[in-house]
């Protein structure tokens, strides 16, 4: 069986699975960009993953021969594609519709609200768009609302949980060495957040709430880089216990997660927030703002809890609750650690690999 799957760039998330595909189908991995530019606008720095992302599956590049015509040389039995918002993309779609059974994978939602006029015209766009798709693997609740309201059937839709490297997560690293950096004391509770400092991510908020929390004996820790950055370490000077770290790759990364007592996810909007799967598969709790895609089906009062984005006195009272429970902390994140298990690259693969017979 030949799958052909389209998308636009490498991306750390989704490697693993294409490496599983190949090990049961003819996969070719169509990448609609030219290769990647190692700026990212997001983290305002250049990016090169320490992790392999080309490794394990046969693929080919834009500019190294025009896609639409590589597609029809591969002649596949399948067609499955990422995302939409690329011309290259609708164009695939179109020239494919009844000739192959076209799968889509996306994570959108709709707890973004936007004008009712945009509303419309997007409503007609995306219809448009779905009526060329026969399955649709949806990420989770949110992300299958989206799909439905937009066309798409329950018979069209099969559940392929969005997925980290839970193994590489958990496996053990020297997170003491972390803490012992930044002079945070063993028994001391630390607060991680992980991401690119963007106003959508909103660590100010994170930082904000922390400080009006004011619990003794904890601190905050954020990691990464962006356009808010310098905004973030001219507050965190004001405060002892607050931190500011540059970006860490995907091989460091882990030990920060592990480091901490409890994680956080400020944002404004997020279509699901990998992150969270990430600090999950380390068995740390989780408080994770609503407009988060994910918080719907990963986040329970047993192992974190969500508030509302954008609200700094129910993050702050949020904040203060667990702060003050350390056993309530160790116990939620064990839970997290199990409730994540599931939501695996293995699951993901073998959904995909099932919806080609659907």
């Amino acid at each position: 069986m030949k799958l052909a799957l389209v998308i636009t760039h490498p991306i750390q998330y989704y490697a693993p699975v294409f490496q599983l595909l190949a090990k049961e189908v003819q996969l070719k991995v169509f990448y609609t960009a030219k290769k990647r530019k190692a700026f990212d606008p997001g983290f305002q720095q250049d990016i090169v993953w320490d992790i392999p992302l080309l490794e394990g599956y046969d693929y080919t590049f834009n500019e190294e021969q025009p896609v639409m015509e590589n597609l029809i040389a591969f002649n596949p039995h399948y067609l499955l594609i990422y995302g939409w918002a690329c011309t290259t993309h609708v164009q695939i779609l179109t020239y494919f519709k009844n000739k192959i059974p076209i799968l889509f994978r996306g994570d959108s939602n709709l707890l973004q609200k936007v004008p009712w006029y945009r509303e419309f015209l997007k409503k007609l766009a995306l219809k448009w768009i779905y009526a060329h798709v026969q399955t649709a693997l949806y990420t989770g609740t949110n992300n299958k609302a989206y799909f439905k309201k937009y066309g798409l059937k329950d018979s069209q839709l099969i559940f392929a949980p969005h997925a980290i490297d839970n193994i590489r997560f958990s496996t053990y690293r020297c997170a003491s060495t972390v803490r012992s950096e930044l002079g945070i004391k063993l028994n001391d509770l630390l607060v991680l957040f992980v991401g690119k400092f963007t106003s959508n991510k909103n660590p100010i908020l994170l930082l904000l709430a922390f400080v009006k929390a004011n619990v003794a004996n904890t601190h905050l820790l954020f990691v990464g880089s962006g356009s808010m950055e310098l905004n973030l370490q001219n507050a965190a000077k004001h405060f002892s216990n607050i931190h500011v770290l540059p970006f860490q790759n995907q091989q460091e990364i882990p030990a920060f997660y592990q480091a901490c007592d409890l994680f956080c996810l400020p944002s404004n909007h997020e279509t699901w927030g990998l992150s969270i799967n990430e600090a999950m598969a380390c068995g740390k709790a989780v408080l994770v703002s609503d407009g988060c895609g994910a918080a719907v089906d990963l986040v329970t009062p047993n192992n974190g809890s969500i508030f509302k984005h954008q609200d700094v006195n129910d993050l702050a009272e949020k904040l203060e609750y667990f702060l003050k429970q350390p056993a309530k902390l160790e116990e939620a994140g064990q839970q997290a650690a199990l409730d994540i298990s599931e939501w695996n690259f293995n699951n993901q693969s073998r959904a995909i690999i099932d919806s080609l017979y659907a």
